[in-house]
């Protein structure tokens, strides 16, 4: 079974050519005609490297970060680009408490808040569910900025981690004209281009594009990655209190299914980080997304808002490969491994309506909001190898030789998975005082899950509902200083079922926080500081009954301490930096030998620091920017048993750019400048992801 989005291409293709030609047809006709200014809600970032302030998918309302009782970190679109992103990846290791995990051979955005993976329901795009399914990796030209929210979610967003959300918010059309054209070169093969433009169209309808077309870095010249993004955007203010958004991302990539490199007696720098040991004549895996979204919001006025909307979402993972399943010989250099091919696709639909209100009761203010959500989602997986034994696709690990002949295969995996939930939620932001917030929420959700596995011809059913509470205070000790206190629940449902054919309980999750924030009286500079307790129970471990079976009885706990500062220092310095100490283990297991381990990849210590001062020019030169940073990561355990260890490290980079007028802006940024060997993760007992080598990048960016 393959799932396809290639035949409604053309159309699609149509489409996008359409929005293009809408859109140079509209900024030839802006030096002619008169646009009225129209007032659209406003969900940009500030200039400095803290982000937004208030009106975050914290609380969904618009109440500031230093009166919500959670640990909130957003990257803004100023931070990404004195850093260059391409990615969301690219990101991630300046949040504290974020780290990175298993993606999929390079293809997939997995990372882990607090100690557990935000996948399966902990990645919004724009409040909507955006991370189930095996979709391809968010690009960062599309960003307006990204909001972690740490802890839990369900209380607003249902199914989810523990640990944390992060949520993705896009640019949005602006009804001031502006184009910009960007190009990048680098070392390791890469080549980038954007386009990003936004404007007018009539009175009370404006535009954005983004287009991206990208050769990718690559860790080895064996292989190779391309990119394209096609992003339009429509904002209709149909009157002044009612504005209807339409958003759609279309993303291709091709690359390789390129699983790493292999530990050889827990040495995981045993073989050299630019080795190859899939076969490039296997060619790239396909990685397709296509996302539309639409969202209409109406100020029904005295405080009162309502907000209806609707995504649907499309991804396939398909191609083929070969996979590092399984084992080096006693020789401890022949790799044996599959050839493969695979077909995952998936189609997430889901709508939201919700309204939020201020009234008075008892004396006090209060911000009400009220919604209901209802989201369908159904996975397939369709996984093929060629057997093992009879044909091993052995390779030298110090000295690989390729194009193999292809193998016979046969299905390893054919499963079909649908889900679909409804929940609804409530939530009171009540000003008991001047100094006294307290925030109470609760999310009540009904899933059912309907799970095939063709080949083991079974069928199973299962359907819970879950209760996901949560409250917090917050206490202002002025306008700039808070300290507040929190507690949480989460779910997450467990796929399965146990030797009787019984559905397994969700997993559930409870967090204790407490924190302290602080902004400056201007509001250019913000810190905050974090304590957390995390338990998460119902865990899948051994059935101590009957070993090829699971049952729900594990336990697992992270707690630590999260700091993060980030701002404007003056009219030339900004600057983010972040630590954060994690201690999670698991507590509980069937299997004696995991009770106490460290949770796979996380590690207990991890920091970042990047800064840039800007100034200008003598002799009407224009302006410059000088900066540079570091990540650091502690050392990790590679596998569940601890049988060996990632080891830690720290990347540095700089970068640089000349304003030359308004208009034009050259950059210069060198990634891990010393050349730090380092692994990003592990997959399964053998297998490291080493991280890129030193990587020079120079951009061309023009405005018009």
């Amino acid at each position: 079974m393959r799932f396809s989005l290639h035949a409604a291409a053309p159309s699609r293709t149509l489409l996008a050519a359409a929005v293009l030609l809408a859109c140079a047809l509209a900024a030839h006709a802006q030096s002619t005609t008169e646009v009225q200014e129209i007032s659209v809600r406003d969900r940009t970032g500030s200039s400095s490297y803290q982000g937004t302030r208030r009106n975050t998918a914290a609380t969904r309302t618009d109440t500031p970060l230093i009166e919500t009782p959670q640990a909130v970190r957003v990257v803004p679109r100023q931070l990404l680009n004195d850093l260059g992103a391409s990615r969301l990846a690219d990101a991630v290791d300046f949040v504290s408490g974020v780290s990175r995990l298993n993606d999929f051979g390079g293809n997939w955005d997995n990372y882990a808040i607090r100690g557990f993976s935000n996948t399966d329901g902990g990645s919004l795009l724009n409040g909507f569910a955006s991370g189930r399914g095996y979709g391809p990796q968010r690009d960062a030209a599309t960003i307006e900025r990204v909001e972690f929210l740490k802890g839990p979610a369900a209380a607003l967003y249902g199914s989810s981690e523990p640990g944390g959300t992060l949520n993705v918010v896009t640019k949005k059309p602006q009804f001031t004209p502006s184009h910009t054209v960007g190009l990048q070169a680098g070392t390791r093969g890469f080549h980038r281009a954007t386009l990003d433009s936004t404007g007018p169209l009539a009175q009370n309808l404006a535009y954005r594009l983004n287009l991206v077309s990208e050769d990718g870095a690559s860790r080895t010249s064996a292989v190779d990655n391309s990119k394209y993004v096609i992003a339009p955007a429509l904002t209709w203010s149909i009157d002044a209190n009612t504005v209807l958004q339409y958003e759609a991302e279309f993303i291709r990539i091709r690359a390789p299914l390129d699983r790493g490199i292999v530990q050889v007696n827990g040495n995981p720098g045993a073989v050299p980080r630019d080795t190859f040991l899939g076969d490039p004549s296997r060619g790239n895996m396909h990685i397709n997304g296509e996302t539309h979204q639409i969202t209409l919001d109406r100020d029904l006025g005295q405080g009162w808002r309502a907000r209806l909307g609707a995504s649907s979402r499309e991804t396939e993972f398909y191609g083929d490969a070969i996979d590092l399943l399984g084992t080096l010989r006693s020789d401890q250099r022949a790799l044996t491994r599959r050839d493969s091919t695979r077909s995952l696709p998936s189609r997430d639909h889901s709508m939201q309506a919700e309204a939020e209100g201020k009234l008075k009761l008892g004396g006090m203010q209060h911000t009400v909001l009220a919604g209901l959500e209802a989201w369908r989602l159904f996975m397939g997986q369709d996984i093929r190898y060629s057997n093992l034994t009879a044909q091993p696709f052995a390779i030298d690990i110090y000295n690989p030789v390729y194009n193999q002949p292809r193998g016979t295969l046969t299905p390893g995996f054919d499963t079909e998975d649908r889900q679909r939930a409804t929940g609804v939620f409530l939530q009171d932001q009540v000003d008991l005082s001047e100094k006294w917030k307290l925030l109470a929420g609760v999310r009540f959700d009904r899933f059912k899950q309907d799970y095939t596995d063709k080949l083991a011809n079974l069928h199973r059913e299962q359907a819970h509902s879950v209760a996901s509470p949560r409250f917090g205070i917050t206490y202002l000790i002025d306008a700039n200083r808070s300290v507040y206190a929190s507690a949480g629940r989460s779910f997450r449902p467990n796929a399965g079922a146990g030797q009787n054919g019984e559905a397994f309980d969700p997993t559930s999750g409870k967090a204790l926080e407490a924190g302290a924030k602080w902004q400056s009286a201007d509001q250019q500079l913000s810190a905050s500081v974090a304590l957390f307790h995390i338990v998460k129970s119902n865990v899948l471990t051994r059935d101590p009954t009957n070993a090829s079976y699971n049952v729900a009885a594990g336990e697992v706990r992270s707690q630590g301490l999260e700091a993060d500062f980030a701002g404007k220092l003056d009219a030339h310095w900004r600057m983010t930096a972040n630590f954060a100490y994690t201690d999670a283990e698991v507590t509980k297991d069937n299997n004696p030998a995991l009770v106490g381990k460290r949770l796979l990849n996380i590690p207990r210590v991890s920091g970042g620091l990047f800064a840039i001062r800007e100034d200008a020019l003598p002799s009407s030169l224009g302006r410059y920017g000088v900066g540079g940073g570091l990540v650091h990561v502690g050392e990790r355990t590679g596998t569940a048993l601890d049988t060996y260890r990632l080891p830690a490290y720290t990347t540095v980079r700089v970068t640089s750019y000349w304003q030359i007028d308004p208009r034009t802006r050259l950059t210069l940024d060198v990634h891990n400048l010393f050349d730090e060997t380092y692994y990003r993760a592990s997959w399964g007992n053998l297998t490291v992801l080493p991280g890129l080598s030193r990587q020079i990048v120079a951009g061309l960016q023009t405005t018009f």
